[in-house]
């Protein structure tokens, strides 16, 4: 009723935007979507949970209001629609209700992907013809339900430049901006240990630590949608704390499977594809050089790119940015390896890619490099100094490419270029 009479600043009507009104640090989050559309179509945002959907979601509507007056957008909470059926019954009660003469109609849809069989309702009304006036403003934390969910839909999301974007973490240039002034020295340390959540981001910058609640919601959040899809809460748990010990080591599935007691490798990839659905896993095949070409029959690689996951489930039980300092060696080398997958797949999620998750690594036989960006473009992260001295084989290797070294130095030879991780993550 509210917004139908124009009424945006009402309490309680935005819960999330209300709590940020007294946030001492509010982000702006940029994930490749700039204004909304005035043209009718189907927009699907998904992303990870506790990264700050459901605020975005609340601000769109607040403006929608603001700009295109009264009746000009409306919305609905998927966690309280059963399934396609009380989604059309919904959609079709905010349809007569729309202003005639409002230049925009916008129904705002949090977490679609809790309603059963959504894309069938969607689906019903786009055939139907009853939503041809109207942008649908979707948002979903199961991944692989709004890609399968928006294939159903060939041809109905409209003419929209772009009608499928990833909620990707608040940037560390975001951070800096907002956090740096009060962190000093530690504020990429801090960054590291928030894996960019603006909740976690807020709460590391004003107490110095990370809450138990953020890491319980983001677990509890994992466990929940391994029970949906019909697997072991134990057989995640020995997956989550193995790969927080060897993620950034080459594994083959069988091998994933038996280190975890797994009856297969089968078994395996179903837990690999769930994570990666959840967007907390990418996949780093192993690439051949002469070929251009990525090999997937190769044990793969499986870095985090939800930080925020792995340090819910990593063994050191990292809390403190202090914490960050006494890590063993190689579970810091991990960690940086980390950071900088989360980063290379949150621009190529901004930059619209359609699967930002897979990644490549390089392996020969006395050497290895972390991440091939391109054909003539990799990247070697090492979590302390470096020397050019160390990659003299490079050149030999790769004649006409570039190699970059995110570690603590900067330094230029041919082909190989230092940088700090700082540096790496202030790119963009």
């Amino acid at each position: 009723m509210a917004l139908s009479q124009g009424i945006e600043d009402q309490d309680g009507l935005f819960p999330h935007l209300d709590d940020l009104r007294s946030a001492p640090y509010v982000f702006k989050m940029d994930f490749g979507l700039g204004e909304l559309p005035e043209a009718p179509g189907v927009l699907l945002i998904r992303g990870a949970r506790q990264y700050g959907k459901s605020t975005w979601l609340e601000g769109q509507i607040r403006d929608t209001v603001k700009r295109h007056g009264p009746g000009s957008a409306y919305y609905l909470n998927g966690d309280e629609i059963p399934d396609s059926e009380g989604l059309v019954e919904a959609m079709r009660a905010l349809t007569p209700i729309f202003k005639p003469g409002a230049r925009v109609h916008r129904i705002f849809i949090d977490e679609i992907t809790a309603i059963r069989d959504w894309q069938k309702g969607l689906k019903q009304l786009l055939d139907a013809g009853e939503l041809r006036r109207t942008l649908v403003v979707t948002t979903g934390s199961k991944a692989t339900d709004l890609r399968r969910g928006g294939e159903r839909l060939p041809g109905r999301k409209g003419r929209l430049d772009r009608t499928a974007y990833l909620f990707t973490p608040v940037s560390y240039c975001e951070f800096k901006r907002v956090c740096g002034g009060a962190l000093q020295e530690k504020t990429l340390p801090a960054y590291v240990l928030s894996g960019g959540s603006p909740v976690a981001c807020a709460q590391l910058a004003q107490e110095g630590r990370l809450p138990e609640f953020v890491l319980e919601m983001t677990r509890d959040w994992v466990y929940g949608e391994c029970a949906a899809a019909g697997r072991s809460r134990h057989s995640l748990l020995a997956i989550m704390e193995y790969l927080a010990r060897h993620g950034s080591s080459p594994l083959s599935q069988a091998g994933l499977a038996r280190e975890t007691g797994l009856a297969n490798n089968t078994v395996a990839a179903g837990y690999i594809e769930l994570l990666s659905d959840l967007l907390c896993l990418a996949t780093a095949y192993s690439w051949d050089s002469s070929r251009r070409m990525r090999l997937p029959r190769r044990p793969c690689k499986y870095p985090f790119i939800n930080l925020l996951a792995a340090v819910a489930w990593h063994p050191e039980k990292i809390r403190r940015i202090d914490d960050l300092e006494t890590l063993p060696p190689a579970a810091k080398g991990s960690l940086h390896e980390w950071v900088v997958a989360q980063e290379i797949w949150r621009r190529r999620a901004k930059a619209g890619e359609e699967m930002p998750e897979v990644l490549a690594f390089w392996q020969g036989k006395h050497n290895e490099l972390d991440f091939v960006l391109g054909d003539d473009e990799l990247l070697e992260v090492k979590a302390g100094g470096a020397s050019p001295l160390e990659f003299s084989w490079f050149p030999r290797t790769f004649p006409k490419a570039r190699l970059k070294v995110v570690n603590l130095r900067r330094f230029e030879a041919q082909q190989v270029t230092g940088v700090t991780l700082e540096d790496f993550l202030l790119e963009e």
